[in-house]
């Protein structure tokens, strides 16, 4: 009998470093919601401070998960190993951490609010597989993502919430608020397994034709962001979500240039 051999799937160290950052800051996030919770039940501390950590870390995040994309690209390193990992990282990270963040600060308050939590994660789980189940056949757009990605809806429900608690800083409870961020959550769901269509700017590198004004307007862009960062990354993750709607009315060359791809993909249906 022939002595079978196991092939191991390549491990590229700086890619998935990345990514194990990205799972650090998911775990992270959920150790200081669950901190919240208990200060809360105690009526002591300050919940509030635990929750702005947790968001904190969602958002870190999504730094580390745009950048071992990125890294694995730019090396060649790209392997079906870092791919499971990232999808695992990010049902962690931008699936548990979000639905718990919400749940403790909004759902709770609603009869059966943790089935709209898990409505939510269930959605991104599925988003999830199902990107990797093109990309292992080899059908997976390179240029476009189908469906919102769950790492901008972890940023949207993230940074809308810490909007949300700047504009409440005074108070222990969002008020009305929480209607706001529910319909949001039901919406983000039904949005991560739509068929709508959004750029990956996978194609945006030093090598495109407007490498220069791109860094200069990513520079002055994360500068504006840090020095208002209670509501920026709202603006910025909304705006994304909203492109998706407008995209497909775009001219083909309005979307070239703000996508900066050589060739924008026709929409399909």
């Amino acid at each position: 009998m022939a002595k079978e051999t196991e092939e191991f799937p390549k491990i590229y160290l700086l890619p998935n470093l990345m990514t194990a950052g990205n799972l650090f800051c998911g775990a992270a996030a959920t150790a200081r919601i669950l901190e919240g919770t208990l200060l809360l039940q105690q009526g002591e501390g300050n919940p509030i401070a635990k929750f702005h950590q947790a968001i904190w870390f969602i958002l870190g995040a999504c730094i580390f998960d745009l950048l071992d994309g990125r890294l694995a690209r730019m090396g060649g390193n790209e392997s079906e190993f870092g791919r499971e990992f990232d999808s695992l990282a990010d049902i962690v990270s931008f699936g548990v951490a979000p639905g718990l963040l919400i749940y403790q600060i909004v759902l709770r308050d609603f009869s059966h609010g943790w089935m709209v939590g898990f409505l939510y994660l269930l959605c991104g789980a599925m988003r999830l597989a199902r990107f990797n189940c093109l990309a292992a056949r080899g059908g997976s757009a390179d240029k476009d993502f189908r469906g919102f990605p769950i790492p901008a809806a972890a940023g949207v429900i993230s940074s809308v919430t810490l909007l949300i608690l700047w504009l409440e800083e005074n108070s222990r409870e969002i008020g009305n608020w929480k209607y706001l961020l529910l319909v949001l959550m039901v919406f983000l769901s039904f949005m991560m397994f739509s068929r709508f269509r959004y750029p990956s700017f996978k194609a945006l590198n030093w090598k495109t034709q407007k490498s220069i004004p791109w860094f200069v307007g990513i520079t002055v862009l994360l500068g504006f962001t840090a020095m208002n960062y209670q509501w920026m990354p709202a603006v910025i993750f909304i705006g994304y979500l909203l492109y998706g709607f407008f995209r497909p009315f775009l001219s083909v060359r309005m979307r070239k240039e703000l996508e900066d791809d050589e060739e924008t993909p026709p929409q399909t249906p």
